[in-house]
This record gives structure tokens, C-alpha cells and sequence, in this order.
């Protein structure tokens, strides 16, 4: 049997392939091809690349209807189901703030109260309109735009994961980033794919790593040694025929009076997301656990019941912190390491 992996830099994120079987020619036939629809549909989905099919809505869907493929409006319309099933704190029409925030292709920087007032207003899938007879897509208001961003990766990673089963592949683990993941059916040992979800205070501790090497390179010394938070994971996921998506509050962000301000923001209050630090779903589809592990982000403990009671396959976990200690609500994840 054939260990294979495969990896292509897509959608800004390293997407990679794990495939395992008994013909390592046509698991690497299989992957390429993933990989490929991957990148096919970066293409169609950017909001970055001039000639894709977002781009095309994002600049004509506020003066007429703007006509889409039937894929892509498929894909608009279970975000449009997400936004009304997790009240809004799911919404592909954030780019508006996004861009008010800098992070739209930037570093970010804290923008005024009035800058995010008008962002808002641009934003909101109750202010999209699809036409299903047309699959045309038009917005309400000039100036709004789609940012497929917290639910494409996944998207791209259910394409790939057909295509690999299309092909006969049986077991293989696709993954993009650190944010999502797809097992299919056992790993090598026969059991799930073992994902590990690091701690929040791993997580933290990376950040303010980032943070004090770019205060020491402007002052052109070296970082400290680092030293290392915990050894094990904070909980382990096994994955067959399932995804795993990961969302924190770490990892893209900028530092400005005092504060950490992180890339997912809310598009209820245009705010940085502040009620949990760390999130994540498990479901059958890729897709759905991209978006939703945002959502919970973004609902914080409070939202917990609410998504997790949009199936009952589904399985959830959220954290906040609460002064030194962990608020943890979950199910069917369990957690293994909750020191803070």
C-alpha cells in the first residue's frame, strides 16, 4: 500500500492531500485532479481575481441582475440559508467591512466609528436578492460586495473530496490550512483521521510571538527562546467521511492601543468577533463546517445551542475565556487538555 502527498498553494492558504491505496499512479492522478478543481475554482470564487464570477456580481449586481452559474448560485443560496439559520452572524456580503477594517488584501488598521457606521449599511444577505428562474444575483445597494472567504475553502475542499471519490479513492485526508479538514474513509490504521485542535493558549502564545518578533526586528533583535505552552493537543478529532473546521480569534490581526484586533468580524456590529476565542464543527460537508465554525466564533457560548440544533449529526465545540479560566461548551468533541 501507497502513502502519497500532494499540495498546491490556493485561495492564500497551502492546500494538501494525503492519499492512501495500492496504486500510487493513479492516487496521483486522482490528486492532481483535486488539486486542480481547486484551483479552477479560486478562479470562478475570488474577489481578488478580475475575471471571476464574485468579481463580475460584486461590480454590476447593485445597477442590474447579474447572471451566474448554476454551481455558484447554488453556493449562494446555502449562504444565504446559513446567514437566516445563524441570524446573521454568518454572512458572505462582509466585505464592505472587511475593507473598512484593512483586511480586504491588507494588514489591517482601526478604522473610525462613522467608517464602520457607512460599511454597515452595505452589508447584510437581507439586502441580496436571488432570482432562482434566472440564477441571477442582484444587490440593493451600491458598494456591496460578496467575500466568499469564510466559506470557499471549504466549498473547494467538497469539489475536491467528489472528485477524489469519483476516481475510486477510498482514503485520503484533504486539507487547506489550518482551518479545515476532510477524511475520507479510515486512515491507514483503520481508524479516523486523527485531527488535533490546539489549545487557545498555544494559539495566543503564537500570537503574541508574532507580535514581539515584529517590535524586536525593528529593533533589529533576535526573539527569545521559545518556550512552549502545553504538549497536548486540546482535543482530537477522528474524521471518516467528515469535516473539521477550526475558527480563533488568532491569526490574521493587527495590534493597536493595547489591543489585538482579529480578522472576523461580525457584521451585526462591525466589530471584531470578542465573544469566544476558538470554535469548531464537524459535519458531513466541508462546506457547512466552514461556515459555521465562523458563525460560532462569532455567537460566542451563547450561540452554542443554536448551531448545534441545526443537526443532529453535527457536532460543536466553542471556548471564551473568562478571566484565567476557559468557558468550554461542546458537543461530541471532546476536550482532553482545558488548563489555561
Amino acid at each position: 500500500m501507497a502513502t502519497l502527498r500532494l499540495a498546491r498553494h490556493a485561495m492564500a492558504t497551502r492546500f494538501e492531500i494525503v492519499l492512501y491505496g495500492d496504486n500510487a499512479v493513479s492516487l496521483r492522478a486522482a490528486g492532481e485532479e483535486a488539486l486542480n478543481e481547486i484551483e479552477r475554482l479560486e478562479a470562478q470564487l475570488s474577489l481578488f481575481k478580475p475575471a471571476s464570477e464574485i468579481s463580475r456580481v460584486n461590480a454590476g449586481a447593485a445597477y442590474a441582475p447579474v447572471r451566474v452559474s448554476p454551481p455558484v448560485f447554488r453556493l449562494l443560496q446555502r449562504a444565504q440559508q446559513i446567514s437566516r439559520e445563524t441570524d446573521g452572524a454568518f454572512d458572505i456580503t462582509i466585505a464592505p467591512l472587511m475593507q473598512c477594517w484593512g483586511f480586504l488584501g491588507g494588514p489591517g488598521k482601526r478604522p473610525e466609528p462613522a467608517a464602520i457606521a457607512e460599511a454597515r449599511h452595505r452589508v447584510g444577505m437581507h439586502r441580496v436578492h436571488l432570482d432562482e428562474a434566472s440564477r441571477s444575483i442582484r444587490f440593493e445597494k451600491p458598494g456591496m460586495m460578496i467575500d466568499l472567504g469564510a466559506i470557499g475553502k471549504g466549498y473547494a475542499i467538497d469539489c475536491a473530496v467528489e472528485c477524489l471519490q469519483e476516481a475510486g479513492v477510498q482514503s485520503a485526508l484533504v486539507h487547506g490550512g489550518t482551518s479545515t479538514a476532510y477524511g475520507i474513509g479510515s486512515a491507514p490504521d483503520g481508524n479516523g483521521w486523527q485531527i488535533a485542535i490546539p489549545s487557545p493558549a498555544t494559539m495566543k502564545q503564537k500570537t503574541e510571538e508574532q507580535l514581539q518578533a515584529l517590535s524586536l526586528a525593528g529593533r533589529q533583535q533576535a526573539p527569545p527562546e521559545r518556550q512552549v505552552v502545553e504538549e497536548k493537543p486540546f482535543a482530537v478529532v477522528g474524521l471518516r467521511d467528515s469535516s473539521l473546521s477550526v475558527s480563533a480569534v488568532w491569526g490574521k490581526f493587527f495590534h493597536s492601543e493595547g489591543r489585538n484586533f482579529g480578522h472576523v468580524i461580525d457584521p451585526r456590529s462591525g466589530e471584531p468577533t470578542a465573544l469566544a476565542v476558538l470554535s469548531a464543527v464537524v459535519s458531513a460537508s466541508a462546506t457547512e463546517t466552514d461556515a459555521l465554525s465562523t458563525a460560532l466564533l462569532t455567537l460566542g457560548p451563547e450561540g452554542h445551542p443554536r448551531i448545534t440544533a441545526l443537526s443532529p449529526e453535527l457536532k460543536a465545540l466553542v471556548v471564551a475565556e473568562r478571566g484565567d479560566v476557559y468557558d468550554i461548551r461542546t458537543k461530541g468533541i471532546r476536550v482532553e487538555n482545558a488548563r489555561s
